[in-house]
Protein backbone atom coordinates (compact mmCIF):
# COMPACT_ATOMS: atom_id res chain seq x y z
CA UNK A 1 0.00 0.00 0.00
CA UNK A 2 1.50 3.19 -0.81
CA UNK A 3 1.77 6.06 1.60
CA UNK A 4 -0.11 9.26 1.63
CA UNK A 5 2.84 11.35 0.45
CA UNK A 6 3.41 8.93 -2.46
CA UNK A 7 -0.22 8.97 -3.77
CA UNK A 8 -0.22 12.82 -3.40
CA UNK A 9 3.27 13.10 -5.59
CA UNK A 10 1.45 10.21 -8.28
CA UNK A 11 -1.38 12.93 -8.02
CA UNK A 12 0.97 15.41 -8.80
CA UNK A 13 2.71 14.17 -11.50
CA UNK A 14 -0.39 12.90 -13.60
CA UNK A 15 -1.93 15.84 -13.59
CA UNK A 16 1.14 17.72 -14.76
CA UNK A 17 1.39 15.21 -17.32
CA UNK A 18 -1.59 15.89 -19.02
CA UNK A 19 -1.09 19.07 -18.72
CA UNK A 20 2.45 19.53 -20.70
CA UNK A 21 0.26 17.49 -23.28
CA UNK A 22 -2.11 20.21 -23.89
CA UNK A 23 -0.01 22.92 -23.17
CA UNK A 24 1.30 23.73 -26.69
CA UNK A 25 4.12 25.14 -25.92
CA UNK A 26 1.79 27.66 -23.46
CA UNK A 27 3.81 28.13 -19.78
CA UNK A 28 2.19 26.53 -17.22
CA UNK A 29 0.72 28.50 -14.07
CA UNK A 30 1.70 26.18 -11.22
CA UNK A 31 0.20 26.41 -7.40
CA UNK A 32 1.02 25.34 -4.35
CA UNK A 33 -0.89 25.39 -0.88
CA UNK A 34 0.26 25.08 1.99
CA UNK A 35 -1.45 25.38 5.25
CA UNK A 36 -0.23 29.02 6.25
CA UNK A 37 0.69 30.36 2.37
CA UNK A 38 -0.17 30.18 -1.02
CA UNK A 39 2.68 30.57 -3.95
CA UNK A 40 2.20 30.34 -7.77
CA UNK A 41 4.81 30.04 -10.55
CA UNK A 42 4.38 30.32 -14.49
CA UNK A 43 6.82 28.32 -15.69
CA UNK A 44 8.61 27.82 -19.44
CA UNK A 45 8.98 23.97 -19.54
CA UNK A 46 11.00 24.43 -22.63
CA UNK A 47 13.38 27.01 -21.36
CA UNK A 48 13.12 25.20 -17.76
CA UNK A 49 12.83 29.02 -16.22
CA UNK A 50 10.29 30.54 -13.63
CA UNK A 51 8.92 33.63 -15.91
CA UNK A 52 7.08 35.47 -13.43
CA UNK A 53 6.30 34.59 -9.25
CA UNK A 54 4.09 35.15 -6.61
CA UNK A 55 2.89 34.07 -2.94
CA UNK A 56 1.11 35.23 0.09
CA UNK A 57 4.82 35.86 1.74
CA UNK A 58 5.50 38.47 -0.39
CA UNK A 59 6.41 41.95 1.07
CA UNK A 60 3.53 44.01 -0.81
CA UNK A 61 0.84 41.18 -0.25
CA UNK A 62 1.75 40.84 3.47
CA UNK A 63 1.42 43.92 5.10
CA UNK A 64 -2.58 44.16 3.15
CA UNK A 65 -3.62 40.56 4.10
CA UNK A 66 -5.16 39.53 7.27
CA UNK A 67 -3.92 35.75 6.79
CA UNK A 68 -2.50 34.04 3.96
CA UNK A 69 -4.43 31.29 3.98
CA UNK A 70 -8.36 32.41 2.76
CA UNK A 71 -9.60 32.82 -0.30
CA UNK A 72 -9.08 36.71 -0.38
CA UNK A 73 -5.25 36.16 -0.33
CA UNK A 74 -5.29 33.54 -2.72
CA UNK A 75 -7.25 36.24 -5.26
CA UNK A 76 -4.65 38.55 -4.12
CA UNK A 77 -1.99 36.31 -5.38
CA UNK A 78 -3.67 35.26 -8.49
CA UNK A 79 -3.86 39.27 -9.51
CA UNK A 80 -0.09 40.15 -8.48
CA UNK A 81 1.14 36.61 -10.90
CA UNK A 82 -0.66 37.86 -13.63
CA UNK A 83 0.07 41.04 -13.12
CA UNK A 84 3.28 40.24 -13.48
CA UNK A 85 3.14 37.82 -15.85
CA UNK A 86 1.64 40.04 -18.29
CA UNK A 87 4.67 42.48 -18.03
CA UNK A 88 7.42 39.72 -18.66
CA UNK A 89 4.54 39.26 -22.07
CA UNK A 90 2.91 36.49 -21.11
CA UNK A 91 -1.02 36.46 -21.57
CA UNK A 92 -1.63 32.39 -22.52
CA UNK A 93 -0.77 30.08 -19.72
CA UNK A 94 -2.26 26.32 -18.88
CA UNK A 95 -3.04 26.02 -15.23
CA UNK A 96 -1.74 23.25 -13.01
CA UNK A 97 -3.02 22.59 -9.83
CA UNK A 98 -0.75 20.22 -8.44
CA UNK A 99 -2.65 17.47 -6.37
CA UNK A 100 -5.36 20.29 -5.00
CA UNK A 101 -8.58 19.71 -5.74
CA UNK A 102 -9.88 22.72 -7.87
CA UNK A 103 -12.17 24.25 -5.71
CA UNK A 104 -11.18 26.96 -2.47
CA UNK A 105 -8.05 29.23 -2.37
CA UNK A 106 -6.79 26.99 -5.84
CA UNK A 107 -9.93 28.08 -7.63
CA UNK A 108 -10.02 31.78 -6.25
CA UNK A 109 -6.13 32.31 -7.33
CA UNK A 110 -7.03 30.70 -10.81
CA UNK A 111 -10.16 33.66 -10.63
CA UNK A 112 -7.75 36.13 -9.63
CA UNK A 113 -5.20 35.35 -12.36
CA UNK A 114 -8.14 35.89 -14.63
CA UNK A 115 -9.15 39.22 -13.44
CA UNK A 116 -5.50 40.26 -14.02
CA UNK A 117 -5.84 39.36 -17.63
CA UNK A 118 -4.30 36.03 -18.39
CA UNK A 119 -6.05 33.11 -20.31
CA UNK A 120 -6.05 29.90 -19.60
Amino acid sequence: MASRKETIARRAMRVRRQVKKVANGRPRLSVHRSSKNIYAQIIDDRAGRTLAAASTLDQGLRSSLKTGADKGAAEAVGKLVAERAVKAGVKDVVFDRGAFLFHGRVKALADGAREGGLNF
